[in-house]
């Protein structure tokens, strides 16, 4: 059995320094939108405690679908960079950039440079731009493939963009482990479903990903952005694949959308009979301590 866990939408806080010309420019509606909003509902002690709780299951291997920042300041990209070193080694943990990662223009390739480590390719050069993606890691049965959904939007818009270029690195990679007998797990940060998020907020592209589904199968597809815990389901090669949300790792209790979660994912069986469990950990009405939220069986044909 492979264990594997899934964080996504940290929201590192709280926000460092900010200077009037750092502000002019999208960056001034999220500025505002954190002193109103996130501030309150965002606390890092939170996932402080999903990560104790987490640790206690012992994965072996943590993937993480972006949102790690607010702003895409160079602080906070540094921050993450310094969080992330402190989960263990690098080689334990994939991770995919968010909206919020690549805020503004120039943002992504920095968050990139910074977070290189996490999104180091088995047998390439490091990930440093966004023409770096998808990437492989194989880690004991699992093929984890991390595709890149982030671009810098207009104020008030969240979407996310899948390319054609990255269209045809996914097909490859996935026809590859395939062959390989891996048990394949797409990473991306915006759902790839129709309706699974309102339109500014929506991946672009949403077709084009499943058509490389369909094409090449996956055996699961793990993102976050929606701060929701949800199960979809696209059509595979041989069959249904998963595609799994997870709530803000950051999120406290309180707010609209449900407090800080996790996922765990444990893996079983061979190629044509995987065996997926997953399990929710989260907190849940007033309690201080995650707890397990659902428990299902999942089965992918991919």
């Amino acid at each position: 059995m492979f264990r594997l866990a899934h964080l996504s939408d940290i929201h590192l806080g709280p926000l460092p320094g900010v200077t009037y010309r750092q502000l002019a420019s999208k960056r001034i509606t999220g500025y505002i939108n954190w002193h109103r909003n996130r501030r309150r509902s965002l606390h890092e002690g939170v996932t402080d405690r999903l990560l104790a709780d987490m640790e206690g299951f012992d994965p072996d291997h943590v993937a993480i679908t972006g949102d790690l920042v607010n702003l895409a300041l160079d602080a906070e990209l540094e921050l993450a960079r310094i969080w992330l070193q402190s989960l263990g080694p690098a080689e334990g943990i994939s991770v995919v950039p968010g909206n919020h990662d690549a805020y503004v223009p120039g943002a992504l390739g920095r968050a990139c440079r910074a977070w290189a480590d996490w999104m180091k390719p088995d047998l390439s050069p490091k990930v440093t731009t966004r023409h770096g993606f998808p990437y492989l890691h194989r880690r004991g049965p699992l093929a984890v493939i991390g595709v890149s959904s982030a671009v810098a939007t207009a104020p008030f818009m969240a979407s996310g963009s899948f390319s054609s270029e990255q269209a045809k690195g996914l097909t490859e990679l996935l026809e590859t482990t395939e062959a390989e007998g891996l048990f394949r797990v797409v990473m991306i940060h915006h759902p790839p479903v129709r309706g699974a998020t309102a339109t500014r907020k929506r991946l672009f592209g949403i077709r084009r990903f499943q058509k490389v589904i369909r094409k090449a199968g996956a055996e699961l597809v793990i993102h976050g952005h929606t701060h929701l815990a949800t199960t979809h389901w696209i059509k595979g090669k041989n069959g249904r694949v998963p595609v799994i949300g997870v709530p803000a790792a950051g999120q406290g209790p309180g707010s609209s959308k449900p407090a800080a979660q996790y996922n765990l994912f444990d893996v079983e069986g061979k190629p044509g009979d995987w065996k997926i469990t997953l399990k929710r950990r989260g907190l849940k009405g007033t309690a201080i301590e995650p707890v397990t939220i659902s428990s299902e069986v999942l089965s992918s044909a991919g």
